[in-house]
């Protein structure tokens, strides 16, 4: 998935925390209530502003920014 098509990165927003494009909902907010056993549903049912495909965009990108600290280490 190309998380760059839901995923954004503004100076002017959230203090520059990766956002889902479109919204103020960050992307921390999203890995948060998923690890807190939210499911998709469940945070689509709280937030129908929100897309199946915005939510993997947020998997998306924590699994890319992860993959990046590791070829640094």
């Amino acid at each position: 998935m190309n998380y760059t098509e839901y995923i954004e990165i503004d100076p002017a927003k959230r203090f520059g925390k990766p956002i889902i494009s479109g919204t103020r909902i960050s992307v921390y907010d999203v890995l948060s209530w998923l690890s807190e056993g939210m499911s998709t549903n469940d945070i689509i049912s709280d937030f129908p502003e929100l897309t199946e495909d915005q939510i993997k965009a947020c998997l998306s990108y924590a699994a890319d920014k992860e993959h990046k600290l590791m070829r640094v280490v």
